[in-house]
């Protein structure tokens, strides 16, 4: 396989996991990065020393073609107009999740993606899973039936909640985007890959009901360090961060400080954002939303979104009109209704990188770019973009209390 140029916009967590990946079989190497934060540009260039740096895309993107394809992984607000220009550079485009945070530049950044007849990916890592593969081989085997209806629930942990949608960047949908898009247009594009249909209706119910000030416990201080009731509080940042103490570039540590020491936390805990009480905080992003979908042909999916559960992979249960199949992220479990017997399948995912979903993005998109081929990517850019009408649907359903029709 030759050496594939890859240049990297943005290298916080996604995209440094992304190069990092793509490059530690030798099938890919780092051309460029574009990061603004030296400290972490300069992590990136010790890994890849050979890279050329520059602290602002536009800066790479008035040079001379530099790679084979870029990897937009700045922050949600930032794709728009990376991802247009690399396209009409004739770079191929692998864009993190969600690919705006407006409805109109995820259309215009398609357009740009098929004017210029570039190979053009979004992170929709969930698909690329093993779990996800095995699940696809029996539904398209006809062993369920015809699809009726499926649940779907993301457990996004009561703790991760916290880190990232109420202490963290993705905190308040004016400076980020709404929950649902920010988070869960992983799960409205695994459903309908799942389904194989378009969405026809959405409706959705949810909002921010435990994260506010209204529910600061009596006694409650501003910072967990100095608060009276930490110990018995479930979001006490302390007990959150400690277990990490020590463990170099893990994450969550890692978004709180580079210094993964007691000394280092306590210092995080104290003066940035990640110490704060989640009472005390300014997020306005929802922490509960049900929504559900009126697939074309009449199928049915629910989708539930909660803080309040442990951290885990995904739970599906599907019905069809021949058997049942129910999964956890690891094991299916099918059961056929002629002969009442269940079959259990073990998928063995890894724990990191999304299930191994991360791992199976980048192979994908890199076998693309060898064989000039887009067939080994599981979502084309107009599916890609059906998922994101999906979230923006069912975010004015929430908003409005109206059933919206796309």
């Amino acid at each position: 396989m030759p050496h594939i140029g890859l240049a990297l916009v943005g290298a916080g967590d996604r995209g440094t996991k992304y190069t990092r990946y793509a490059t530690m079989d030798g099938h890919a190497r780092l051309a460029a990065v574009a990061e603004p934060d030296r400290r972490r540009r300069d992590a990136l260039l010790a890994e890849h020393p050979e890279a050329l740096a520059f602290g602002d895309w536009r800066e790479l993107a008035e040079r001379p073609r530099l790679a084979d394809a870029v990897v937009i992984a700045t922050l949600d607000a930032d794709h728009v107009e990376p991802a247009v220009r690399f396209a009409e550079l004739g770079y191929h485009v692998l864009l993190e999740k969600p690919m705006a945070t407006d409805l109109a530049d995820c259309r215009r950044i398609v357009a740009a993606a098929e004017r210029s007849g570039v190979i053009f990916a979004v992170c929709h890592v969930l698909r690329y899973t093993t779990y996800t593969r095995r699940v696809k081989d029996v539904l398209d085997s006809g062993r369920l039936g015809e699809i009726v209806t499926i649940e779907h629930l993301e457990p996004v942990g009561w703790w991760h909640h916290a880190h990232s949608y109420v202490r963290g960047k993705w905190r308040r949908a004016d400076e980020a985007t709404f929950m649902l898009l920010a988070k869960s247009c992983h799960d409205l594009d695994w459903l309908t890959y799942v389904m194989g249909r378009r969405v026809a209706r959405v409706s959705s119910f949810g909002g921010l009901k435990h994260f506010t000030a209204e529910n600061r416990p009596a006694g409650a201080a501003d910072r967990c360090l100095d608060c009276a009731v930490a110990a018995g509080c479930p979001y006490d940042a302390r007990r959150i961060y400690s277990p990490y103490v020590g463990e170099e570039k893990r994450w969550p540590l890692s978004v709180l400080t580079d210094d993964p020491t007691e000394a280092g936390l306590l210092r995080a805990l104290r003066e940035g954002p990640y110490g704060r009480c989640v009472y005390a905080c300014d997020n306005d992003v929802v922490d509960h939303q049900v929504v559900n979908l009126d697939f074309d042909g009449g199928a049915t999916a629910s989708f539930t979104m909660t803080a309040f559960s442990p951290m885990s992979h995904r739970r599906t249960r599907i019905f069809g009109t021949r058997g049942f199949l129910e999964g956890d992220g690891a094991t299916i479990t099918v059961t056929d209704f002629v002969t009442g017997e269940a079959e259990v399948i073990e998928t063995n995912p890894p724990a990191d990188g999304h299930g191994g979903g991360d791992q199976g993005l980048i192979a994908a998109f890199l076998d693309a770019l060898t064989r000039d081929d887009p067939a080994a990517i599981l979502s084309d850019p107009r599916e890609s973009l059906h998922s994101h009408e999906v979230a923006w649907a069912a975010e004015e359903s929430r908003l409005t209390g109206t059933v919206v029709t796309l």
